[in-house]
Parts: structure tokens; sequence; C-alpha cells
């Protein structure tokens, strides 16, 4: 019998950390304060990652609109970090599919900080 629950938590883990579209499943987690510590410490991750890229693409985007010297410069950088926003989610995803851990140095310690505070 946990055979047969041990499939659903993993399915979840893996729904936070698809980009953008985990957010929300990971915000509505941690609103209802409900799940194992892993489920709220991966959301808790996927919000901190999805909020700073989202933060860092408005930055850069509004900065290559309004400037005269560097848009494309600028435009260049912001998709560098769509494409590691992205990549960095998919390893995550593989690493939990290996059995691994789903935590990332830095991103993580921010999460538990600043998310912990409010949402949980």
């Amino acid at each position: 019998m946990p055979n047969a629950q041990c499939p659903m938590p993993k399915t979840q883990l893996l729904l936070y950390l698809i980009p953008i579209i985990g957010f929300f499943p990971s915000l509505w987690t941690l609103y209802r304060g409900q799940g194992s510590r892993e489920q709220l410490a991966i959301s808790r991750l996927s919000i901190t990652l999805a909020l700073t890229w989202l933060l860092g693409y408005l930055l850069l985007t509004t900065g290559a609109a309004t400037s005269d010297y560097f848009p494309l410069r600028l435009f260049i950088l912001n998709s560098f970090l769509t494409s590691g926003y992205f990549l960095v989610s998919v390893w995550l995803i593989l690493r939990l599919m290996q059995g691994k851990s789903g935590r990332l140095p830095g991103f993580s310690n921010l999460a538990e900080r600043v998310l912990g505070k409010y949402l949980s």
C-alpha cells in the first residue's frame, strides 16, 4: 500500500518544477500549508526561481526598451537568463527522477528564509 502512495508526491514534485506553469500549484500548496516537508521545500524553491526569473526578465526588458546604447546586449542577456531558468528547472526535474535531492545551493536557503517566513 505505501508504494501506491509514493508516485503521487513524486509526480507533484515534478509538476512544481515545470517552468512558469509549476508556479501556480506550488503557490497553492504553500497557501494551504499542507504537504510533506519535501513538497513545501520544492514549492518554495519553485516560487523563488520563478519570481527571480520574472524580476530579472522585467528589469532586462525594461532596460532594453529604454536604452539607447545597449538594447541588443540586454535582450541577449535576457535570453540567457530565460534559458538558464529553464535549464535549471529541467536539471532539478532530472535529479528528482533519479531520486536525488531537489535542493539548489543558495536558492533553497533563500527560499526557506523568505518564503518560509510568509507562506508557511
